[in-house]
């Protein structure tokens, strides 16, 4: 997931900017000015932008507006030291989806930055995609590779399908664990490498086993 954090206290940017990447996993780019904010924002595509109320050269709440106005409709969450429900009201009749209010924990930040992804309107998907010279097929959770087939289970596509939307992208085992199988399951970080390693078992058959990499101490990511 990429976020865009604007944040102008350098020991809380700094902090928060690295523990979105390893706790998260994310994709993080900080800024520290609400001009700089807009500027990127408007020029590349994020999941969630994390804007910090009061900043210089535009706050926060000037910065929502802003991008509202003409027409944003990515997820903005709302880093804020005021907690009177009057600037609660203020922060989300600006546009906001969702605040914090600092001082706040991390978890709280990755749980809400979670429930805001999972609130975006997702794409429509292609019912096929290319990957590696190999085709996904959605509808039947196959992989075709010239004429030949792979049948995956559920479980295994969904993983699959889940590395190539985000391809490119270092993706943690808790960010996969919560996409496919949700947080609320019985699952451990285990039946995640040995999906992986079925899946790369079955992938032996086109000579394709090396498409998922292994992130030593983080996750698995396949390149673009």
């Amino acid at each position: 997931m990429n976020v865009l954090l604007a944040e102008d206290d350098l020991q809380l940017g700094e902090l928060v900017s690295y523990m979105l990447k390893k706790k998260g996993g994310y994709n993080v780019e900080w800024v520290t000015e609400g001009n700089d904010a807009y500027d990127y924002a408007s020029e590349a595509h994020y999941d969630v932008l994390i804007l910090d109320w009061m900043m210089p050269n535009g706050d926060g709440i000037d910065v929502c507006k802003r991008l509202r106005k003409e027409g944003y409709a990515g997820a903005i969450l709302m880093l804020t030291a005021k907690d009177a429900v009057q600037d609660r009201i203020q922060g989300l009749d600006a546009g906001a989806d969702d605040y914090v209010i600092k001082p706040f924990e991390i978890d709280e930040l990755l749980a809400r930055l979670r429930a805001l992804s999972r609130r975006n309107y997702a794409p429509i998907l292609e019912e096929e995609v290319e990957i590696a010279s190999m085709i996904l097929k959605r509808a039947s959770q196959t992989v075709q590779f010239d004429e030949e087939f792979i049948q995956l289970s559920p479980r295994e596509f969904q993983l699959l399908d889940f590395l190539v939307k985000n391809k490119g992208q270092v993706l943690s085992r808790d960010i996969i664990l919560d996409r496919v199988w949700g947080y609320e399951s019985d699952v451990s970080i285990k039946t995640i490498d040995a999906t992986v390693k079925l899946l790369r078992k079955k992938l032996e058959k086109f000579n394709k086993q090396d498409l998922i990499q292994s992130i030593r101490g983080v996750g698995y990511k396949i390149e673009s």
